[in-house]
């Protein structure tokens, strides 16, 4: 694959762009991890294996990935929209590639994985995999995900009865339960949901009579958000990690 082709699939600018990058001594390669440094390259089209290929490109080191996957962790009063109304866009957090990466539908760059309120924090995806998308974020596939829930008033057994029996919003006739309910303190539970309808964890904890204060994802799958990843910050998915998301705990 020409490397001016690797650096436009990556999300580093036009075909025009990338061999400009390349011409210019702004692009070194290491063919993989076992190289001991990165060698520059100035030539457009010399042909190189994508897969393991490193990239560093204006300074800035760069791993191939096929297929962008990401984990955010998402901070209070940010929008997951490409065109927010109020607060910052959570796509100010990630760097021009991977909100340039190209993809076959009219979007550029990679996609969230569903939405967070804006004042809610924790675990968001985001890749260019319409599959993977599709998977984490459909009904069908029940992926349970975790939210660390601060109530306005104390929780009691009645609610968590309603909750994990079914109660019903006013979009929707069906009820809808938690998967799974533990009172973690007086003003706090961990509420499993497999779906995810507009504002359901505030919906659901109003129709027991009880108001949201705080909202927090912490899990999807059998993968916790890492200690270790601040507010704002993000990083690659593993394979293990891609592997735990799809993974019962």
């Amino acid at each position: 694959m020409q490397l001016q082709d690797i650096l436009y699939s990556q999300g580093f600018g036009t075909r025009r762009v990338c061999a400009g990058l390349i011409q210019q001594g702004w692009v070194s390669v290491r063919e993989s991890s076992l190289d001991a440094e990165y060698r520059p390259c100035t030539d457009a089209v010399a042909e190189y294996d994508p897969d393991g290929l490193l990239l560093r490109v204006q300074g800035v080191d760069w791993p191939y990935h096929a297929k962008a996957y990401v984990l955010l962790h998402k901070p209070a009063g940010t929008e997951c929209s490409q065109q927010p109304s109020t607060y910052p866009s959570i796509y100010t957090l990630l760097p021009p590639p991977l909100r340039q990466r190209p993809t076959k539908s009219a979007v550029q760059g990679i996609q969230a994985v569903g939405r967070l309120d804006q004042d809610t924090t924790g675990m968001l995806l985001l890749s260019d995999d319409g599959q993977f998308i599709h998977r984490m974020s459909s009904p069908k596939k029940h992926v349970p995900k975790v939210y660390q829930v601060t109530t306005k008033h104390p929780v009691d057994a009645s609610q968590v009865s309603k909750l994990l029996a079914g109660v019903v919003l006013d979009d929707d006739p069906k009820p809808v339960r938690a998967a799974a309910c533990e009172v973690v303190a007086s003003h706090r539970l961990d509420l499993t949901l497999t779906e995810g309808k507009y504002h359901q964890v505030k919906r659901m904890l109003a129709a027991v009579g009880n108001r949201v204060e705080g909202l927090h994802r912490s899990r999807i799958g059998a993968m916790d958000l890492p200690d270790d990843l601040a507010p704002g910050a993000w990083r690659w998915l593993s394979e293990d990690d891609l592997l735990c998301l799809t993974r019962s705990p």
